[in-house]
C-alpha cells in the first residue's frame, strides 16, 4: 500500500487535491497497488466522488455523535465513504488516553494508522491498543531533503516490524524513492508513506511510479 499525506500544503487545497488524487489512482491502478490520500476534511468527499479513490482523513477525533460541535467523527465519516484516519501524528498529537479511546470506539470498518514516533512508544502503549497500522515517521526525518528512516534506521523498521507482529507497519518520515520502498519492505514493513517529496515535486507522477516500482522489485 501507498498512503500519500496531502497535509495543508496549498497544493491540495480544492481542484489542487483533485489533480494529485487522480494521478495517484492513477499510478495505483498501473502498478496493482492500494493506494490511499490522506486528505483534509473540507475536500474528502468531493475527492471521492470526482476520483474514485480510497480517502482517508487527517486526523480523527473523539465523539461519534451528539453535543459535541466542531469535532470529527469517524462514524459520520464512514457513512459518507471515507474509509479511515490517521491518528497522533506528530503534528496533530493527542494525550495518549485520548488515543486509545478514538481507537476503542472507532467503527469496526474504519481503519486507523496511529503514528509513533519511535520504537519505544510502540512497544510501551500503542502496539497493544491494537490499531490497524502503525506508521513509523521520527519527526526529524519528516521532509527531510536528503535522508529517510529506510536509509537512517533500517534496522528501527526491521525491529519495529518484528513488535507489530500481525499489525501491518507502515514506514513513512523521508520516504521519496523506489530505494526508500526497497528497504521498507525488506526490512518488513507492508506499506509505504509519503507527503512533500510527492505534493511539492515539480513532477509527482514521476515520483510517485519511481515509489510504486520500488514495490515491483520486491515482488
Amino acid at each position: 500500500m501507498i498512503l500519500v499525506n496531502f497535509k495543508l500544503y496549498p497544493e491540495t487545497f480544492g481542484d489542487g487535491a483533485l489533480k494529485l488524487a487522480k494521478i495517484v489512482k492513477d499510478v495505483g491502478d498501473k502498478y496493482k497497488i492500494r493506494t490511499v490520500v490522506a486528505v483534509s476534511a473540507l475536500d474528502a468527499v468531493r475527492v471521492i466522488k470526482e476520483t474514485g479513490i480510497e480517502v482517508w482523513l487527517q486526523n480523527i477525533d473523539q465523539y461519534q455523535n451528539g453535543k459535541h460541535s466542531g469535532w470529527v467523527s469517524s462514524l459520520q465519516a464512514l457513512n459518507l465513504g471515507i474509509k479511515g484516519s490517521l491518528l497522533n501524528h506528530s503534528e496533530h498529537q493527542f494525550p495518549k488516553g485520548t488515543v486509545l479511546k478514538i481507537l476503542k470506539n472507532k467503527p469496526t470498518d474504519f481503519e486507523i494508522a496511529c503514528c509513533v514516533k519511535s520504537i519505544g512508544q510502540a512497544e510501551k502503549w500503542v502496539i497493544r491498543a491494537k490499531p490497524d497500522y502503525i506508521l513509523f515517521e521520527p519527526p526529524e526525518l519528516i521532509a527531510s531533503d536528503d535522508s529517510s528512516v529506510a536509509t537512517k534506521k533500517p534496522q528501527s523498521i526491521q525491529r519495529l516490524a518484528k513488535l507489530c507482529q500481525n499489525i501491518p507497519l507502515i514506514v513513512g518520515a523521508g520516504v521519496k524513492n523506489k530505494e526508500d520502498v526497497k528497504i521498507s519492505l525488506k526490512m518488513g514493513a507492508k506499506a509505504v508513506c509519503l507527503s512533500s517529496a510527492f505534493v511539492l515535486s515539480n513532477d509527482p507522477r514521476a515520483v510517485l511510479e519511481d515509489i510504486a516500482s520500488g514495490f515491483s522489485a520486491i515482488i
